[in-house]
């Protein structure tokens, strides 16, 4: 079986692939992976593309461990929270190639990318929790908030709507939309041109641009993730 995390090194840019033969689900292990992945590309490389297989980015945190239980799935929730705020401050140039559909916690990971290249086509982008009885964790809101234009905050949230790729790119979550057999070329070139920059000023921008919304995550993310509940039936 391949690793569902797979890890290569293209010069100066690093490409982590998302690819479990399913609906590339986030998962305890798939995390760990993850983590393991980014502390190779801090090591080795000046850039990172995080790429997912033909049609399907991520759907997000796995389903069976979220609807299994209010601990599972805070605990599995407060994994993810560590890595998506590891990406979102990364000090090395994170590009998304969207290669697919992007739900949830897969449009989250998305969202942490400063550069955001996704597939042309009958693609479903967003973040559907509320649609689906769960309510947005202060995490989730505080990405969104940052990435999507504000004319589409609450439709983003509140409202679960669910974008097409051109929508998407509209709404600020995408950058750049390209025909599918170019998502990883178009991401590849990009992450080859920021891995010119200086590593050094690059990552003390970064910090000092994000590190409010992160300490404001992590801050609150004990009571938010204490205070979680699953839905009742039918709610």
């Amino acid at each position: 079986m391949t690793a569902p995390i797979q890890y290569r090194l293209d010069g100066d840019v690093a490409v982590i692939t998302l690819d479990d033969g399913k609906a590339n689900a986030l998962t305890p292990s798939s995390l760990v992976a993850l983590g393991a992945a980014l502390d190779r590309v801090e090591a080795e490389a000046q850039a990172v593309v995080i790429t997912g297989r033909p049609g399907r980015f991520s759907a997000g945190f796995d389903l069976k461990i979220m609807l299994s239980g209010v601990d599972p799935a805070r605990a599995l929730l407060h994994q993810g929270a560590g890595v998506f705020m590891r990406l979102y401050g990364f000090p090395r140039p994170v590009v998304m190639a969207c290669t697919g559909h992007a739900l949830a916690g897969g449009c989250l990971t998305l969202l942490c990318g400063d550069v955001r290249v996704g597939a042309r086509g009958a693609f479903k982008l967003g973040m559907n929790e509320v649609a689906i009885g769960m309510p947005l964790p202060i995490l989730a809101l505080e990405l969104v908030r940052d990435r999507v234009r504000r004319e589409y905050l609450d439709e983003a949230t509140l409202f679960a709507r669910i974008f097409s790729p051109d929508e998407a790119l509209a709404a600020g979550m995408l950058t750049q939309v390209v025909a599918p057999e170019a998502v990883e070329e178009t991401a590849m070139a990009a992450a080859r041109d920021l891995a010119r920059l200086k590593t050094s000023a690059y990552a003390q921008s970064k910090d000092r641009l994000r590190r409010a919304t992160i300490a404001h995550i992590m801050e609150t993310l004990d009571a938010d993730m204490a205070s979680f509940e699953m839905p009742a039936p039918g709610a």
